[in-house]
Formats: structure tokens, C-alpha cells, sequence
């Protein structure tokens, strides 16, 4: 992908958590990274989303150097960085302040798979970091957020639980392109309001069974994947 089509795909990620309701104001930022280059392109910090364009949108190298841009990039860079160097399958990376998400975060709650519509696309409960150090959020609060994250993911497949809800702060997430991450990012919020609501209904409520959860989730994910149309060979 050359870098004028990410910029434009990451653009259109932005675009996208705004229709969909998942940020306010400036709220929330995505990037995408190209791995052939070892470029990422990221939202400016601060630009307003309806005046956002895609010659705004901010190379980086994946050692942090701004490649072509006026524009500052977006004031969660680092944490950016450090997901795109821990998990080398991603190609994209979405943060927001989305409501249900924001509530289970702030609560130090992981989100549990409760039904189908959660293990269809995260392969277990959505995790909650740690509470930062007082000398990483004083020194280096931002690539802390990073490590928080890959620490809170540990040995699994970030592909398989690709978001993580960052204590007292909101939700990261990711996926293998922009609009894999965007549409990642709308189910979280989806799934979180879920469980809100099943959790408000049913208080000591028990995630379903993981025969269920793996039954959903494998059937659209992985190499035996059944769900969907199946590539015809001409």
C-alpha cells in the first residue's frame, strides 16, 4: 500500500468513529502502519474531525521520526508505536473515549462474553490494564499506556482479542487493516453496552460456556473458518 492510499484509509477510519458515534469532539485518533516501509500515518492532534483531510494526516516512522508533515500527530503516538512493535500481525490501531467501553474502563471491569454477538469477535473477556506507576505517568505517560496494554495481553493472539481497555482512561483497539480496526472498535462499544445491560438485568451473571465461545468465534476466524462466502477459484 503506498502511502497516500493509507493516509486516505486512515482518514476514512477516523471518518468512521465519528459516524459512528464512538468519539466526541476530539476524542479519539486511528492510524494504520504500512510494515513493507515501516510507516505509520496517524491523525493530527487536535484537527477537528469535519475539517479533517487526508494531506493532514501525519507520517511516522516506526521509530517515532515525523516523514512529511506541518501537522503534529496525534498526542497518543507512543502508544501507537509501542503496539505496532509488540504485535507485528496489526496494521491498525483505534483509540476512542466511546461511552460503554469508557464505563467498564473508568470501573476497572473487563468486559465478559455474555453471548455469541461478543465471541464472534473477541475470543475471550476484553481485558483492563494495571493502574500506571506514578513515575509512568509522570515521565513517560503515553508509551507506558503502550506497555500497560501488551502487558494486559500477554501470550494471547492480539488478533483474537484485538482491544484492551485502558484503566481509568478508555479503550485501544486494532485490527490487521483501518477498517478491520474501525469496525473492531463499533463492536466494542456494542458488546460493552451488551454487557452493561445484561449486568444491570442479571447481577451475578456467568460469561456462556466455552464450548459456546469458541464455537462462534472459530467459525469466523482461523484456518477452519466456515462463516461467509468461500473464494471460487476461475
Amino acid at each position: 500500500m503506498g502511502l497516500e492510499e493509507l493516509k486516505t484509509s486512515v482518514l476514512e477510519a477516523n471518518l468512521a468513529t465519528v459516524r459512528s458515534g464512538l468519539v466526541t469532539a476530539t476524542f479519539g485518533n486511528a492510524s494504520g502502519i504500512d510494515r513493507n516501509s515501516g510507516t505509520l500515518a496517524i491523525k493530527p492532534s487536535g484537527v477537528p474531525y469535519d475539517r479533517m483531510t487526508s494531506e493532514q494526516i501525519v507520517a511516522v516512522s516506526l521509530e517515532g521520526a515525523v516523514l512529511d508533515n506541518a501537522y503534529k500527530p496525534s498526542s497518543d503516538l507512543d502508544t501507537h508505536l509501542v503496539l505496532y512493535r509488540a504485535f507485528p500481525d496489526i496494521g491498525a490501531v483505534i483509540h476512542t473515549h466511546s461511552t460503554y467501553a469508557t464505563i467498564f474502563a473508568q470501573a476497572l471491569t473487563p468486559i465478559p462474553c455474555f453471548g455469541t454477538t461478543h465471541a464472534d469477535y473477541f475470543h475471550g473477556e476484553v481485558p483492563v490494564t494495571r493502574h500506571l506507576s506514578e513515575d509512568e505517568i509522570r515521565n513517560r505517560y503515553v508509551a507506558a499506556t503502550g506497555d500497560a496494554i501488551v502487558e494486559t495481553i500477554g501470550d494471547s493472539d492480539p488478533l483474537e482479542i484485538p482491544a484492551a481497555l485502558v484503566a481509568s482512561h478508555g479503550p485501544f483497539v486494532w485490527g490487521r487493516t483501518p477498517e478491520e480496526a474501525a469496525l473492531n472498535a463499533l463492536i466494542l462499544e456494542e458488546v460493552a453496552k451488551m454487557a452493561w445491560y445484561s449486568m444491570t438485568l442479571a447481577p451475578g451473571l456467568s460469561p456462556i460456556s466455552q464450548t459456546l465461545h469458541d464455537r462462534h468465534f472459530l467459525r469466523k476466524h482461523g484456518a477452519q473458518a466456515t462463516y461467509g462466502q468461500q473464494e471460487s477459484t476461475p
